[in-house]
C-alpha cells in the first residue's frame, strides 16, 4: 500500500501541472477570442459611423431633432428684411384681377396656392398671375384633409393639380401647402419625394373669418410673430382681403419690410428645422 501511495504522489503533481498548463492555454485562446471579437465590433462600428456621418453630410432633413417629427416651413431665419404674402386660391374668383392690380401697383410679386378645382375652372387667371411674375404653388387636388389620406392618395392629390399647371403653363411647381393645414410625418415625406416643400405660415391674416377690413389690417401689420421671415396667409376669395390688401401692403413696406415670392424665401436645401418650424440654412 505504501508502494502505492509514493506512485500516486510521484504521478498526482504531474497530472496537475499538465491540467493547469492546458487550462492555462484555454483561458489564453478565449482571451483572444474575446480580443479579435472586440476589434471586430469596434472596427464594424466606426464603419457605421462613418456611413451615418458621410450620408448626413449630404442628406437634406426637415425633421425636427428634439421631437423627431417632421415639420412644414412655418417662417424663415434671414438676416434681410424680407417677407411673404400668399393667398391661398381654392374659391371664388370675384377679386383676383382687383388683387393683382394692387399688386401690380405696389410692384409686389407673392405665391397663389391654388386648388385642382381652381386651376380647371379658372385657367386664365393661372395664365395671369404667372404673367404678373408671381409664384404658382400647390394646394392640393381636391382640398381634403392630407393627413387622412394614404401615402398614394397624398401623392395623387399632389400630382394631378401638379400636371394640370406644367399642361397650362409649362411650370413644375414645387411649393405645396396642405389644405386646413393639416399635415403629418407622411405628407411631409411624400410630398418632398415628389419634388415638393410644404410650406404653412406664421402670420394669419384671418381674412376668411370676414371680420372686417381694419381687422385684417390690424391682425396682420401688429401681428406678434411678424418679422423677418414670415410668411403671410390670405385669401383671394375671402370678402374683404382686396379692400385690406392696399393698405397692408403699404404698412408692411413703411415697417421696412421687403415683400418677395416665397420661392425667393426659402431654403431649397442645406437646412434645419427648428421646433417652431422656423427654416434655419445650414452654414
Amino acid at each position: 500500500m505504501n508502494k502505492y501511495i509514493e506512485k500516486l504522489k510521484f504521478y498526482l503533481p504531474q497530472r496537475n501541472a499538465e491540467t493547469e498548463s492546458e487550462e492555462m492555454n484555454r483561458r489564453q485562446q478565449k482571451l483572444k477570442d474575446m480580443a479579435f471579437r472586440a476589434a471586430l465590433i469596434l472596427m464594424m462600428g466606426i464603419a457605421l459611423i462613418s456611413s451615418i456621418t458621410a450620408v448626413t453630410g449630404k442628406s437634406i432633413t426637415v425633421t425636427n431633432s428634439s421631437t423627431g417629427r417632421d415639420l412644414p416651413v412655418y417662417c424663415v431665419q434671414t438676416d434681410k428684411n424680407q417677407i411673404s404674402l400668399s393667398f391661398d386660391a381654392a374659391w371664388g374668383n370675384e377679386d383676383t384681377q382687383i388683387i393683382l392690380d394692387i399688386l401690380e401697383k405696389h410692384d409686389v410679386r407673392v405665391t397663389f396656392f391654388m386648388t385642382g378645382g381652381w386651376v380647371s375652372e379658372y385657367p386664365d387667371d393661372v395664365k395671369a398671375i404667372l404673367a404678373a411674375g408671381h409664384d404658382l404653388a400647390n394646394h392640393s387636388e381636391n382640398h381634403k384633409n392630407m393627413s387622412q389620406l394614404s401615402n398614394e392618395q397624398i401623392a395623387e392629390e399632389l400630382m394631378i393639380v401638379h400636371d394640370k399647371v406644367k399642361e397650362l403653363t409649362g411650370v413644375e411647381m414645387n411649393l405645396f401647402r396642405p389644405p386646413y393645414g393639416d399635415y403629418d410625418n407622411d405628407v411631409i415625406k411624400t410630398a418632398a419625394k415628389k419634388g415638393y416643400l410644404t410650406v404653412q405660415w406664421d402670420v394669419d391674416s384671418l381674412d376668411w373669418k370676414d371680420y372686417g377690413v381694419d381687422s385684417i389690417i390690424k391682425t396682420v401689420c401688429e401681428h406678434k410673430h411678424l418679422g423677418n421671415g414670415s410668411i403671410i396667409l390670405m385669401h383671394n376669395g375671402a370678402k374683404y382681403t382686396h379692400k385690406a390688401l392696399d393698405t397692408v401692403i403699404t404698412n408692411l413696406k413703411s415697417a421696412g419690410y421687403e415683400l418677395v415670392p416665397i420661392s425667393e424665401l426659402v431654403y431649397y436645401d442645406k437646412f434645419k428645422m427648428d421646433h417652431e418650424g422656423r427654416q434655419i440654412p445650414l452654414k
